[in-house]
């Protein structure tokens, strides 16, 4: 796909329809025109109220001619935020040069305002390219659309690897070391564009996932019975350096229609269940075959997403304890498949899947 580029331009207009958001009803003072120009030549406009947000998008709406993506990630202007958003399968982020510091360009809150898809620039999350630490490369950070800060996320670690591509003007295959809050990753650009993730070790002890449910297999909890609001489920537990609670059934009940399942309901009863001490991810799975699976996805601290790295990865790594799938699985997710494996020599698992840009903005803070 062809990334736009070009900057966000605001100015009033005498718009006086009403925006509403799902996840909150605000007093705002009158609609702005947001108009961004892309590389097509195209025009898209788009109603945006600012005020008490804390911020708001504007830049100068520029043609195509004049602006390029390497001349776009160079600007250094202060008091501006500039970013470029990136998407992997559908799990999007928004990706800020932070390597000139060792602490985060904006805060937690402006982070939740950023990734509002009504009032904001809209993601998952903010993730920060910083600094290496401990001899690695570079660290990344991320905020989550809550505000919370996870340890890792797969998806946006494919993400941040083509950013770095992108800042560092890198081609062709290379890999590079990444600090996270999961210990370290090891990412690598294939020649197609790809970026496959060294992941490390999955986490089965239940106390260090971690999980209060009794473990049932050696030190990890496998399939093992959860009860959510009356209803017993079958779940084992793994951590990719965030934890995720993993069913591929109901207790009785051989394999789950994933599309069947109203998410929104059921996915915070998970998250904020008393067994997950540090709340949870949770991946509904349903097994087409041994090298073929398919999962819908509850992320901490983001809710429903249309892809999650880390549970695609814990996905496989639980099949294989289930006795469910082989170690090398292609794993479909709402935004599209992911290729993982758990290899047994090493015991690390690896995840391979696309990271594209969506567009570059500016946001004055």
């Amino acid at each position: 796909m062809a990334a736009a580029t070009g900057s966000i331009s605001l100015s009033s207009c005498a718009s006086s329809s009403s925006l509403s958001s799902s996840k909150s009803r605000r007093n705002l003072p009158t609609a702005q025109c947001c108009t961004f120009r892309g590389w097509n030549n195209s025009t898209v406009r788009k109603s945006v109220r600012g005020g008490d947000i804390g911020f708001r998008i504007s830049a100068i709406s520029m043609a195509p001619e004049k602006v390029s993506p390497s001349s776009f990630l160079d600007r250094k202007e202060s008091g501006f935020l500039h970013f470029v958003k990136y998407h992997g399968l559908g799990n999007d982020f928004i990706l800020v040069d932070n390597r000139d510091s060792t602490e985060p360009k904006i805060t937690p809150e402006q982070a939740v305002k950023l990734c509002d898809r009504n009032f904001g620039v809209g993601a998952d999350g903010v993730i920060f390219a910083m600094p290496g630490t401990n001899g690695t490369d570079y660290t990344m950070r991320i905020f989550n659309s809550d505000g919370s800060e996870p340890e890792m996320c797969g998806n946006g670690v494919r993400c941040f690897a083509r950013y770095i591509a992108e800042l560092e003007n890198i081609h062709g295959k290379h890999s590079f070391t990444v600090h996270t809050g999961a210990g370290l990753i090891v990412p690598e650009i294939q020649d197609d564009g790809k970026v496959k993730v060294d992941m490390g070790e999955p986490i089965l002890k239940a106390i260090d996932v971690p999980t209060k449910l009794p473990a049932n297999k050696e030190s990890a909890v496998v399939k093992s019975d959860l009860e959510v609001e009356e209803i017993t489920w079958n779940v084992t537990c793994v951590s990719m350096g965030n934890p995720h609670c993993v069913t591929f059934c109901r207790k009785g009940e051989q394999n789950l229609e994933v599309d069947q399942l109203n998410l929104a309901e059921i996915g915070p009863k998970f998250e904020h269940h008393q067994m997950f001490p540090a709340r949870t991810n949770t991946e509904f799975v349903q097994v087409f075959s041994r090298s073929h699976l398919k999962m819908r996805v509850w992320e901490r601290g983001a809710g429903a997403t249309l892809a999650c790295g880390t549970g695609a990865c814990a996905v496989v790594v639980a099949a294989v304890l289930e006795g469910r799938a082989e170690r090398s699985c292609t794993v479909d997710l709402p935004g599209g498949p992911l290729e993982i494996e758990w290899r047994e020599e090493d015991n690390h698992v690896y995840m391979t899947g696309p990271a594209e840009v969506v567009f570059y903005g500016s946001v004055p803070l």
